[in-house]
């Protein structure tokens, strides 16, 4: 753009906890590309986790919420003017329905940017051509598309209450390399098997555990098996919050995560990070890390998690580590 928007709206859906927790390096991306902007996130079919659960971790980085907003639900919304009374200079669409995309454009602005169709509705295209498999790569596409350059791989760095800090750095003080093994996922069978995450334990210096509420029934036997590691949300009156999830990983060297949302929050917070995948795509569902480390049971001869050896995950630990 000639000159930089001073108001920009960003439309979704809605947004899950799984979702808002993929969608942060966007969020990130967008405060780094347009710092002085007021960021308004508009969830139009429904709630975002942005007005809740992750609110905090968007403090700074989105200046207003709006959900249930009922817009982009009908064919009928194009007869009206959405938002009536407001304006923007930027709108960006990250969703792809043209029905919905068509009514985003009802809204008073100066720009408009979608990969609706193929770009056929934007008033900019991204340098790329080719659509990228990753969720977060498209939504990337939209700022580049914007702005005609490269979104810059440093991003606004997400601010958290200091007392939160303080925790983390009781929980993990200081001169360790600490080492996260998350053996958890929504779904099992994205799931390393526990006595691989152990096997791995058993090797670091100073494991540490991330373990969510679904997953406390695996806290006696890692107990057992890694009486040296700490695990930061049992030992910690707000459990897996994510603030502090977020203030644990930048005090871990590297982690180990399957694909789930535990992993994306890890990325947020800027921690090297070995991922795991077995039935689901990396390619589409990778974290937006830095500093990241995929490794796919397809390599070793299929889709089961089981198929991911422990040498290769050690292996790329200890590459993290040396780095």
């Amino acid at each position: 753009m000639s000159d930089e928007p001073g108001s920009i709206l960003v439309y979704v859906g809605l947004d899950r906890f799984g979702d808002g927790l993929m969608k942060l390096p966007f969020a990130r991306a967008l405060r780094s590309t347009w710092p002085k902007a007021r960021i308004t996130w508009l969830a139009g079919k429904g709630e975002t986790v942005y007005a809740g659960r992750l609110g905090d971790l968007v403090a700074g980085l989105i200046d207003e919420v709006i959900q249930n907003a009922g817009i982009g639900l009908a064919a009928h919304e194009l007869l009206r003017r959405p938002l009536p009374d407001r304006r923007f200079d930027l709108i960006l669409d990250t969703q792809r329905r043209a029905m919905t995309s068509l009514v985003l454009r009802r809204i008073r602005h100066r720009r408009f940017v979608s990969g609706t169709a193929g770009w056929l509705l934007s008033d900019a295209r991204p340098p790329r051509r080719a659509k990228p498999p990753a969720m977060i790569r498209q939504m990337l596409d939209l700022i580049e598309a914007a702005t005609g350059r490269p979104v810059e791989p440093r991003r606004a760095w997400v601010s958290l209450p200091d007392a939160i800090e303080r925790q983390a750095a009781a929980l993990l003080p200081d001169g360790r390399p600490y080492v996260a093994i998350v053996p958890g996922a929504g779904d099992r069978r994205k799931c390393w098997p526990l006595d691989r995450f152990i096997a791995l334990g058993r090797g670091l210096e100073a494991p540490v555990v991330l373990l969510g509420p679904d997953e406390t029934e695996w806290q006696d036997e890692l107990t057992q098996a890694l009486p040296q590691a700490r695990f930061p949300f049992q030992e910690s009156a707000l459990g897996a919050d994510p603030g502090l999830s977020l203030a644990v990983a930048r005090r871990l060297k590297v982690a180990v995560a399957n694909d789930a949302g535990m992993g994306h929050l890890l990325a947020a917070g800027d921690c090297p990070l070995v991922s795991l995948f077995g039935p689901t795509p990396a390619g589409k569902f990778a974290p937006f890390a830095e500093r990241l480390t995929v490794i796919e049971a397809r390599s070793f001869g299929g889709d089961d998690m089981a198929a991911i050896p422990v040498d290769a995950v050690a292996a790329a630990v200890e590459s993290h580590l040396r780095g």
